[in-house]
């Protein structure tokens, strides 16, 4: 009886999921690179593939998600507050969301990449890695975090990496204003639907790298309390 009342109070940890689920939405960003090579390439067709394996990853990703939201109403006891693990899940959701509709959007229309701005597309894309990445990074650490309560050199490790998220989101959103400048100087040789497209790619893109920053803030919070 003792042990099943310890057991209510304390439950059973979120941050090991959440470190699982952390990797899943990696896993859908992981596809961002081979998106943006196939749009580049103009293989529509494997565009199409990689739709497919996107959509299967963020539904995956969201069903961690639930699985983790149906356990925190049961807890008592938790270094941090529950609304932030689930500020924390919305920001990584959004994330995968994101790269979702990144996907989606290179399906609705065979829209080839003008030759003087492929370079600066996928520089673009890079820079989007550099911020995951830091995420990832950082994110990874929760399950750790956990056991020593938020504090000591495990944080300070964490903070440091959040710190420097921000400056490549930071790189990022100069990367974009860059590429739209770009975008719009060719107005003359392209079509206002292929210019819709480009804007649309560059704003998902951009968002990915947002959200990530959002997650990055939330942790920092988890962190500082």
């Amino acid at each position: 009886m003792a042990m099943r009342i310890i057991g209510e109070l304390f439950g059973r940890s979120p941050f090991g999921p959440l470190v699982e689920h952390t990797k899943k939405v990696h896993e859908c960003v992981d596809e961002l690179r081979p998106l943006v090579n196939a749009l580049v390439n103009e293989d529509f067709d494997e565009i199409e593939r990689l739709h497919d394996v996107v959509s299967k990853l963020e539904y995956e990703a969201d069903r961690l998600k639930h699985g983790i939201r149906e356990q925190l109403p049961r807890r008592r006891f938790l270094p941090v507050e529950r609304v932030e693990i689930d500020n924390f899940l919305r920001c990584q959701d959004r994330i995968a969301d994101k790269v979702e509709d990144f996907a989606v959007i290179l399906t609705l229309r065979k829209t080839k990449i003008h030759p003087d701005l492929k370079d600066q597309f996928l520089d673009f894309v890079e820079q989007i890695f550099q911020v995951t990445g830091t995420l990832m990074g950082a994110a990874v650490e929760l399950q750790n975090l956990a056991e020593v309560s938020f504090g000591g050199a495990e944080a300070d490790l964490v903070m440091d990496l959040i710190a420097g998220l921000g400056e490549e989101e930071w790189k990022a959103d100069r990367m974009a204003r860059k590429l739209s400048q770009k975008i719009y100087s060719l107005e003359n040789e392209l079509d206002p639907i292929t210019i819709i497209f480009y804007e649309k790619i560059v704003l998902t893109l951009g968002a990915v790298a947002n959200h990530a920053e959002n997650a990055g803030d939330v942790l920092r919070r988890m962190i500082i309390r």
